[in-house]
C-alpha cells in the first residue's frame, strides 16, 4: 500500500471551488486506479474564510498547512470584500502562507502547448515548442525590506522601499534553479540590475560564487532585467531557467506567461527548504488567473492550471515524474482533440464546461494506461 500523501485543499474564493472540484476528481481516480494513497484535507481560505471567521485565514489552518505534505490553493479575492480592513482581505491569507511556510521559491514555467500556439500574440515560429521556467524569490527583496514608508523632508513628500537581499537568502533559491536546470536543459539565466543598483551587484557576486563551487556542470549566464524583458519578446526560445529577486520575478513572470497566450492555463509551485528531520519541503500550489468572481457557479472555468498545478505538486512534492507525465500529456491530447472552454475557445473548437474539461483530462489519463 502506497505511504499517504496529505494533501490541505484550500479551494478559496470565486472559480477556486469549481475547479478545485475536478483536481478532486483526478485525485480520486488516481488513488482508484493508481493506488496513489492522497488523503485529502478541505478547509477554507481568503474571503471565503472571512465570510466564517472574519479572517482571511486561521491559526488552525495554518496548522494544517504546516503539517501538510503540500499544500493546493484555488484562487482568492472578489469585489464582494473590497471595504475589509486590509489585514483581513483575501488576499493577506495567501500572504500569510507564502511568509510563514516561508515558500521562497515561486516556480513560475511557461509552456506553448502545441495546440494553443494561434493564442499567442507572437508568431507561431517564435513559440512553438517553448518551455521556460522561471524561479522567482518570493519572500524578500524590495517588497519585505526596511525601512520603507513616507516621509515629509524640506516640505516635500517622499515615498521609499529598501531592496535588500542577504547571501543565504539569494543562495538558496539560486540553488532551486541550478537543480532545477540540472533535470531540464542545463541553463540559468541570472536576472539583475548590476550596472545601476548595489543589490544587483551583490546577487551576481554570489549567483556566481555558487555555480562555481557547486554547480560547474550548468550553464550560467548573467542578463540584466530590462534587457530580459526584451528578450523574453524577442527570443524567448533562448532560455531554460530564468532565476531572479521578487521585483523582477513579478514582472518577467506575467511577461513570460502572456507569451503562451492564456494566463489562465498557467500552474505555478511555490516551494521552501527542506527540514533536515524530516527531508520534508514545504509547498503550495496555485494556477496562475484570479477567482474571476463574475463567472463563478456557471461552469465556464476553465480547471486546467489548477490540474496543471496538481501536476506541479506530483513531480516536485511527491516525485511522481511518471505521473506527472501522464497528466501533462492527457492535458495535452485533450487541447489537440479541440475541447476548449470558454476562455480558449476559438473557431473549430469544441465549447465544454468546467467538469466537462475536467472529465476528458481524465478519459484521457485512462486512455494512456
Amino acid at each position: 500500500m502506497s505511504t499517504p500523501k496529505n494533501i490541505l485543499m484550500l479551494p478559496g474564493d470565486g472559480i477556486g471551488p469549481e475547479v478545485m472540484g475536478e483536481v478532486a476528481r483526478i485525485i480520486t481516480w488516481m488513488n482508484d486506479k493508481l493506488g496513489s494513497g492522497f488523503v485529502v484535507e478541505q478547509d477554507l481560505v481568503g474571503g471565503s474564510c472571512y465570510d466564517v471567521h472574519g479572517c482571511a485565514v486561521t491559526d488552525a489552518t495554518m496548522a494544517k498547512a504546516h503539517a501538510a505534505d503540500a499544500v493546493l490553493l484555488g484562487a482568492v479575492g472578489g469585489p464582494k470584500w473590497d471595504n475589509v480592513a486590509r489585514e483581513h482581505r483575501p488576499e493577506a491569507g495567501l500572504l500569510r502562507l507564502r511568509k510563514e511556510m516561508d515558500l521562497f521559491a515561486n516556480l513560475r514555467p511557461a509552456l506553448v502547448f502545441d495546440a494553443l500556439i494561434d493564442a499567442s500574440t507572437l508568431k507561431p515560429e517564435v513559440v512553438r515548442g517553448l518551455d521556460i521556467m522561471i524561479v522567482r524569490e518570493l519572500t524578500a527583496g524590495v517588497y519585505f525590506g526596511q525601512p520603507r514608508g513616507e516621509d515629509v523632508r524640506g516640505g516635500v513628500r517622499y515615498g521609499f522601499d529598501t531592496q535588500i537581499y542577504s547571501q543565504p537568502e539569494i543562495e538558496r533559491v539560486a540553488r532551486v534553479a541550478f537543480e532545477l536546470a540540472k533535470k531540464r536543459r542545463g541553463k540559468v539565466m541570472s536576472v539583475e540590475k548590476a550596472n545601476v543598483m548595489e543589490s544587483g551587484v551583490f546577487w551576481r557576486e554570489i549567483v556566481t560564487a555558487l555555480h562555481k563551487a557547486e554547480y560547474p556542470d550548468v550553464t550560467l549566464g548573467h542578463m540584466y532585467a530590462d534587457n530580459c524583458a526584451m528578450q523574453l519578446v524577442r527570443n524567448p526560445g533562448q532560455f531554460d531557467v530564468i532565476v531572479t529577486d521578487n521585483l523582477f520575478g513579478d514582472i518577467l513572470s506575467d511577461c513570460a506567461a502572456m507569451l503562451t497566450g492564456s494566463l489562465g492555463m498557467l500552474p505555478s509551485a511555490s516551494l521552501g527548504a527542506r527540514d533536515a528531520k524530516t527531508g520534508k519541503i514545504p509547498a503550495m500550489y496555485e494556477p496562475v488567473h484570479g477567482s474571476a468572481p463574475d463567472i463563478a457557479g456557471q461552469g465556464k472555468a476553465n480547471p486546467l492550471a489548477t490540474i496543471l498545478s496538481h501536476s506541479m505538486m506530483l513531480r516536485y512534492s511527491f516525485d511522481m515524474a511518471a505521473e506527472a507525465d501522464r497528466l501533462d500529456q492527457a492535458v495535452q491530447n485533450v487541447l489537440a482533440k479541440g475541447l476548449r472552454t470558454a476562455d480558449i475557445m476559438s473557431d473549430g473548437c469544441t465549447l465544454v464546461s468546467t467538469s466537462g474539461m475536467g472529465n476528458a483530462v481524465i478519459k484521457e489519463m485512462e486512455a494512456l494506461g
